[in-house]
């Protein structure tokens, strides 16, 4: 049993629910999820301050971030963007729109198709990105600060394990 110390606010809820229906079964699953969906929000806040500082939003830099990571010359196609980032084509069109008009990315035609554009980091998304992801992964050390080593393997574990299984039952 936890001491009135260890109680957060998912406790509440579901000692709420726990009064208000006693008929109720599965709340570890409701406290579970409840405290990753809390966590998740509280990191997707900390990640946002970052990026702002920098002058982007969390999911310019997710585009950016992809760019670079596909190596040079820093360019995919506007598909393979959005289905590595998980967002419609309208969540992309905006953004690669917002990242252009700050210079950050370039479209160009497909050599291989005119008929096809590319997406490009340009000279200054190239230098922002890699000055961007400094900050982010010093963010995120900040974030994990307070697990230790075998804590962070432990979480690492267990969420692996989860996404590939609520991957596997995608259709």
């Amino acid at each position: 049993m936890s001491t009135s110390e260890d109680r957060d606010a998912v406790d509440l809820i579901i000692n709420q629910w726990r009064e208000q229906r006693p008929d109720l079964q599965n709340l570890e699953a409701m406290a579970l999820l409840g405290r990753m969906t809390r966590c998740f929000q509280l990191l997707q806040k900390q990640m946002s301050e970052n990026f702002r500082r920098h002058g982007l939003q969390l999911g310019e830099f997710d585009v950016l971030a992809s760019l670079r990571r596909s190596g040079p010359p820093y360019t995919l196609a506007p598909t393979a963007l959005f289905s590595t980032l998980m967002v419609s084509s309208g969540t992309m069109t905006h953004r690669l729109q917002g990242l252009e008009k700050q210079g950050l990315i370039e479209r160009i035609a497909d050599p291989e198709d005119a008929r096809r554009i590319l997406v490009r980091l340009s000279p200054t998304g190239l230098a922002c990105v890699d000055a961007v992801v400094v900050d982010h992964l010093a963010n995120e050390e900040n974030m994990l600060e307070g697990l230790d080593a075998r804590q962070r393997q432990s979480l690492d574990t267990l969420l692996r394990d989860w996404m590939r299984l609520l991957e596997s039952r995608q259709t």
